[in-house]
């Protein structure tokens, strides 16, 4: 009986403890209708809760959030309870799964909720209706096309608060987007706004719904607050992209310009050019007009695109003349059906001073000189072994003589050498620093310093201790 007895007090002190360390939780209401927002409860009993952590349910976001504490006394004791409420907007059916809360120092679960979502009918007549149209659904890469949004809100209704989520337009460029406009009708406010979009890959691609949450005054003051969120969905859109003919890779109807500041310059002065094309199509994929010209440092900037506009600038530089080549684009064209290309005209640059090849000298030969020659080779080949030994000590004399004084000359011509080279020349240093900008790091940030002040017109100060080493380690004078 002893231990009958012992047992019974250790159960109860169990059960005692269960009751008063648990978790359960539960989904109001359990069966939501599309659009509508349902609310997760976790009601916890125990001493020391944490609070639980809950980022998302069956991966939709929480709408809001709340918790509240509740004391009551049972036979003379008190017991403290915890709700905890979250507001989400469920798309479809799940099973939110346990939720893990660390109650008077030991880890709970909470049992797993399912939650029923049924399809809600788009009526017309309904009070709100989200709606999305494509201007066409069958296109090519990098076609655009207008995807068009239409809201309509009853006039029955007073809207205390509205959160508008666009759509997911993953998969597509977006090229702009037009001004909200209203229209009112007996019954209805309705609201529309156009999205210019293209799409950046073949295949079928869909455009996930937009979504709209609407605050409207409640019958009743609920724990949330007076009013009730509800949500509202667009229909899906499809959109069926095709690839380009002919391996084209820009699509629409464009014109190409190039203009430049000036086409007669200094030596190593730079001509600054802008390639603009116009035209509606992809101009985010055409890709960097950079040309290649031999012995012309050819400096580009970004690409820049403003509505149906596409610039990009360039700066050349060089000590001769030279020829800009045309700029071309090539593009399917939806009118013609057929793939064209358009250029611009070459550009003409005149160098002032340049260097141009010298005409070869045409030297004739002078009889009298001939004459002399022969009779001087005439005369050595009679000439005794004894005067051949006199020149051969006479030419290695002459030739130790040369050596000396050009040993002694060079220092000094070095030194004419490098006062005339100025390193306050910015576009002599630029020419003579580019060769090693690609295998010294130091090298390359002096010559970013010049580009940036000679092309920019910035006024950066360069290291001269760091610029008289770089000039050294490349031996450059």
């Amino acid at each position: 009986m002893k231990n009958l007895g012992k047992k019974i007090f250790i159960l109860l002190t169990f059960l005692t403890t269960t009751i008063h360390a648990a978790i359960t939780a539960h989904v109001e209401p359990p069966v939501v209708y599309g659009g509508e927002t349902a609310t997760y409860v976790l009601k916890i009993t125990g001493e020391k809760v944490h609070n639980p952590i809950v980022t998302d349910i069956c991966g939709n976001n929480i709408v809001s959030a709340s918790s509240q504490t509740n004391i009551e006394m049972v036979n003379a004791n008190y017991k403290k309870s915890y709700v905890f409420s979250y507001e989400f907007a469920p798309q479809k059916s799940c099973i939110i799964a346990p939720t893990n809360v660390e109650i008077d120092g030991k880890i709970e679960k909470s049992n797993e909720v399912k939650v029923m979502v049924k399809p809600a009918s788009q009526d017309k007549n309904a009070a709100f209706l989200l709606s999305l149209k494509a201007s066409k659904s069958d296109i090519f890469v990098g076609e655009p096309f207008i995807l068009h949004l239409e809201l309509k809100q009853s006039k029955r209704l007073t809207v205390v608060d509205n959160r508008f989520m666009k759509p997911d337009f993953k998969g597509f460029w977006v090229k702009g987007e037009s001004r909200v406009t209203t229209e009112e009708t007996p019954e209805y406010i309705i609201r529309r706004v156009d999205y210019k979009l293209a799409p950046q890959r073949e295949g079928n691609l869909t455009i996930k719904p937009a979504q709209i949450s609407i605050a409207l005054r409640a019958n009743r003051r609920d724990m949330w607050n007076s009013f009730k969120w509800k949500n509202y969905f667009s229909n899906e859109v499809q959109i069926h992209a095709k690839s380009l003919p002919n391996n084209a890779k820009i699509v629409g109807n464009f014109t190409i310009s190039a203009e430049a500041n000036k086409q007669e310059i200094a030596s190593n002065e730079a001509v600054n050019v802008t390639v603009t094309v116009e035209g509606k199509g992809n101009l985010e994929d055409i890709e960097s007009f950079k040309p290649y010209i031999n012995g012309v440092n050819v400096f580009d900037e970004k690409i820049e695109i403003h509505g149906n506009t596409l610039t990009q600038k360039f700066a050349f530089v060089s000590d001769k003349d030279f020829t800009i080549p045309p700029f071309k684009l090539a593009f399917y064209n939806l009118t013609t059906k057929r793939v064209e290309q358009i250029k611009t005209e070459p550009i003409y640059i005149k160098v002032k001073g340049s260097s141009k090849t010298t005409t070869p000298l045409n030297i004739k030969k002078d009889e009298t000189s001939q004459s002399v020659v022969k009779k001087a080779q005439e005369l050595s080949a009679t000439a005794s072994g004894a005067f051949s030994y006199i020149w051969l000590i006479i030419a290695f004399a002459v030739g130790i003589i040369v050596g000396v004084v050009l040993m002694v000359a060079k220092p000094f011509q070095k030194a004419k050498k490098e006062k005339c080279f100025n390193i306050k020349d910015e576009k002599l240093l630029l020419l003579k620093l580019l060769p090693y900008k690609d295998s010294d790091r130091d090298v390359k940030i002096i010559v970013d310093i010049l580009e940036e002040n000679l092309y920019r017109d910035k006024k950066e100060k360069i290291d001269k201790k760091l610029l008289k080493e770089v000039l050294k380690r490349c031996d450059i004078s």
